[in-house]
Order: structure tokens, then sequence, then C-alpha cells
């Protein structure tokens, strides 16, 4: 695998003057409303929109999301939904550019109905705001008669109509296959690639693509919002490379040290059969994974080049694909990745907090508690507990998790190899496999809830008290569960927790006294790399 760390230099920072935000005739900044801020996209604009100079605003159903962001601090965050008529007014309010970087990548049902509903608030909200630009990033598809499109497409062409009916000036940019560190795209090629040898795959790997490099979506969305008011239309962008997919996985298996992989493509696996497919062999979801899946059912590369009319290319010119996939295995090498699909938010995961433990009474609530005495130092102690998951695994037998893991993506959940963005920080509204950060007291608590199928509500706790000048670890696992079906899970893994969670709790002790050594294995016994 390639060692090279990726700089950004060479990236979007805004710097550049072609990006830079031209102030307003009274000279104060001008101010973008970003949709989306804690998504994939939104996640890596928004840094860079304030380094071009504009004061940014995001508008977020969960708030407290942002805290895992860098940018957090000099950004304005409104709480809201995008769907919500009155959120919408009050964020767009002295705005004179809107990012929609909001879509529903759900594969259940009234998705469109709610894409169309958010994308008509929008459209109505900057119109009567007086909003001077709108900028969309819509999918990459065919035209043409006859074009059946996935629903999620069609859906995206929808969103695209409205907006550019609002009377706003719009550009709604339409990319490809986005690759980058952390993308739903990027890991899917990244991981059907690693773990299989050989391929069986549907007549799509034939299809010609043309992926995009994240760093130039960058570019053409920074640059978007300097586009003259009178330019309000669609516009493809995609890299300099047209590849059938197959050789978008053999370019990978290049840059990534592997022999090229043996694809063979069958006419029986209908995208719903593939999604199960790659839902199988990848982390990512069969729920994200269709979509996916779908978009690839026809040939998607750009029609024209009109957007170079528009917005010039950046400087040094579009990255080619395997210089994208060089760069993003960089930074999953150096553990740097800015943004990724695996702290997307889940449609239908618990999201209520663990309530406080007087508000128990009354309830019917079940816990593992925990707790060892430990000569390591509270550095030591914390940074064994911020490196669970992913990689790193659970300081316990793997294969219990491993099955747990299969389980749950047998009745459709994110299974427990989703992993983790970074392998040594996590924040609030990260996800670490089947969990998601709740609470983090840097050197005291870490509390994570389950966004598994289970038949109720589950935290895991883990922390570090001092008491009577004694360090100590403490573990607590919290079961709310949901009539009879919750109780006798309950009762069917507790002999496993008797297992998982006794050693759990002594290896992150063993291993904090040996001074927060990581344990060589990942979760299922191969030696730990960045896969």
């Amino acid at each position: 695998m390639t060692s090279e760390r990726p700089e950004e230099l060479s990236s979007p920072t805004g710097r550049e003057p072609g990006l830079r935000a031209v102030p307003r005739p009274d000279g104060t900044a001008p101010r973008a409303l970003v949709l989306g801020a804690t998504g994939y996209v939104g996640g890596r604009l928004v840094p860079r929109l304030l380094s071009a100079g504009y004061a940014v605003r995001a508008l977020s159903r969960s708030p407290e999301r942002t805290g895992a962001f860098p940018w957090r601090d000099e950004a304005e965050v409104v709480p809201g939904d995008a769907a919500d008529c009155e959120a919408l007014a009050g964020a767009m309010r002295d705005v004179d550019v809107v990012y929609f970087l909001v879509h529903s990548m759900s594969a259940g049902r009234g998705f469109a109905s709610t894409d169309r509903a958010i994308a008509q608030s929008v459209a109505a909200a900057a119109r009567a705001a007086g909003v001077g630009r709108i900028v969309y990033l819509s999918g990459l598809a065919p035209e043409g008669d006859g074009v059946e499109l996935s629903p999620h497409l069609a859906s995206r062409r929808e969103v695209g109509r409205i907006l550019l009916d609002s009377g706003v000036p719009v550009l709604v940019l339409q990319a490809g296959v986005v690759i980058g560190s952390g993308s739903a795209s990027f890991e899917m090629i990244r991981h059907l690639t690693e773990v299989l040898p050989y391929m069986p795959a549907p007549r799509w790997v034939r299809n010609f693509i043309q992926p995009i490099a994240v760093r130039d979506v960058l570019h053409y969305l920074l640059a978007a919002a300097r586009t003259d008011p009178s330019v309000s239309r669609t516009l493809d962008i995609g890299g300099p490379d047209v590849l059938r997919y197959g050789q978008m996985m053999n370019g990978y298996a290049v840059e990534a040290g592997l022999p090229q992989r043996r694809i063979a493509a069958l006419p029986v696996l209908t995208p719903r059969l593939a999604s199960y497919w790659v839902g199988l062999v990848t982390p990512v979801p069969r729920r994200l994974a269709q979509p996916l899946v779908e978009s690839l059912q026809h040939e998607c590369v750009v029609k024209d080049r009109d957007v170079d009319d528009v917005i010039p290319p950046p400087e040094g010119g579009l990255t080619g694909y395997r210089q994208a996939v060089r760069l993003a295995l960089g930074r999953v090498e150096t553990d740097v990745i800015e943004t990724s699909w695996v702290d997307a938010s889940l449609p239908g995961a618990p999201s209520d907090p663990l309530p406080s433990d007087p508000d128990w009474a009354g309830r019917t609530v079940f816990t593992d508690a925990r707790s060892r005495a430990t000569t390591a130092s509270r550095d030591d102690l914390w940074s064994v507990i911020e490196s669970i998951g992913g990689a790193n695994g659970w300081y316990s037998p793997s294969l219990l998790w491993l099955v747990r893991g299969w389980m749950d993506r047998v009745v459709g959940g994110v299974g427990s190899n989703r992993g983790r963005r970074s392998r040594a920080r996590l924040a609030v509204g990260d996800a670490v496999d089947f969990w998601r950060v709740e609470a983090v007291e840097r050197g005291a608590l870490l509390r994570l809830r389950a966004e598994m199928k289970v038949p109720g509500s589950a935290w895991l706790e883990m922390g570090c008290v001092e008491a009577d000048g004694e360090l100590r670890y403490t573990q607590r696992a919290v079961f709310f569960p949901s009539g009879l079906g919750g109780r006798l899970y309950w009762l069917c893994v507790l002999p496993f927790h008797g297992v998982v969670f006794t050693d759990m709790a002594r290896r992150i002790v063993a291993l904090a006294e040996a001074g927060g050594a990581r344990p060589p294995y990942d979760t299922i016994g191969r030696e730990s790399r960045p896969l």
C-alpha cells in the first residue's frame, strides 16, 4: 500500500483568487447556509467556505453532532430540520448562497416525497428571503427517451427541477461516483477489491463511469457561489477518466499493491440482489448500498464540458482516478480521514439519550456493571478506551462480536464492520461499528448508544474514576427492554456478557498498564492495518 501522506495544498482551500468570497457592498463577508453540513461533502465544504472568507451558517437536526468537527466554533450552528418551513425561514435570513447537500439515501418507502417536500420548502424560503444563489449537488444520470432512472436518481433530478423553478438563480452540479477517503463509493470499491480475489458481479461492472475526486467536487462547489446570477442551469461534473467499474476496482488494486482481480459479469444479479451482496461483503449497509448500486445501472458519463465555460477547472487540472485513490489511501493509512459515510445518521436508529439514573425509577432496566483498579495513568487508560472498536477491536473474544455483527446484518442492521472514522480519536456523533458516540468527557467517560437491531434501547459506558487515591476503570452496559421480546433477549445474551464484558474490562486495564498499547489484531484476528 502506498505510504504517501496526502498533503491538501492542492485541494480547494478557498485561498485561490477564483474561490475567494467577494465582500458585500458594505464590506462584510457574504453568508453561506449549508444544509447537510454534517454529511460527507458538507463536513468538508464548511471549513473551505470559512477559509475562503464566507460567514457560514449550518442548519442541523442534531447540533451536538457538529462538535465532532474542528470548524464548530467558527461556524454558526442553528437547530432545525430542512423540512421545517419555520426553521428554514429563520436560517435563510441574511443569506447570500444556500448549499443544498441533503439527500435521502434510505431505501425505505417515502424517500421521494420527503425529498420533494424539502426541495419545495427550500425553494420557497430562499425566494422569500431574497437569497442570491442555490447550489445543489445532484447525481450524474443519463438522459433520453426510454431511459428509466433508478428511484433515487429520479428523485434527485426532480429536486433539481423544483429548485430551478424557484425563481432563485440555481446551479445543479451533477456528479457521478465520488472518490475520497471515507466516501461510501470509495469504501465499496475498496472492500470489494480487498476481500474478493475473484468477483462474480452484475452486468453493470461493464458500464462506463466517470468518477470524480472529492477535492474536485469541493472546487466546483466553492466556485459555484461566485458565478454570475444570470447563470441558472444544470451542469455535469466529472474527473478526467472514463472507466468501467471493473477497471476502477483493478485500478484500486494497483494502488493498494494487490494482484489484479478477476471479475465475471453475471446477468442474474438484479440491483436488489446486488445490494444484498455488497451489504454482505462490505461495511456499507444494504439501505445505503442499494441506491449506490442502482445508480450504476446506466453508463453515467459527462455529456458535455459546459461547466468549463462557467467554472474553470482547478489549478493544475482535474484529479485522475488513480491519483484520487492514492490520496484516499494515504489518508486512511495516516488516520486523517476528514469525514466519512459511517458518521451519517441511520434512519430508524435509536436517538434518544440515556436517561439519568433517577429517571429509571418505576422502569424495567437491566445493567451489567464492572470495575477494576489499575496502576495505569489516566492518560494511558483513556487512550485505550478511546481507541475501542474498528480495527482495534473490542478487547474481548472477536468471534462473539463477529457473530453478533452478522446477526445484525441478517435482520437489516448496519452490522459490526462499519468501523470508525479515526482509529484514535472520538467525538460526539461518531460511529463505532454498530454504536454511536453519545457522550465524551475526555479522560473520564465514553458513552456509546447501540444502533444494532435490538428489542429495546442499549448503551455502553466506559470511564476512568479516581477514589481514595486509586484509579479505577468502570464499565456499564444499560438495556431498556421493549416488551417480552426485550426481556427474553437480555436473558439470552446474559451468559455471553459474562465472557465478553469480563474480558473487555480485564484487557482494557492490562493494555493501559502496558502503556496504552494497542492490540495487534483487528476484529477478525488478522494483523491490524487499515483495510
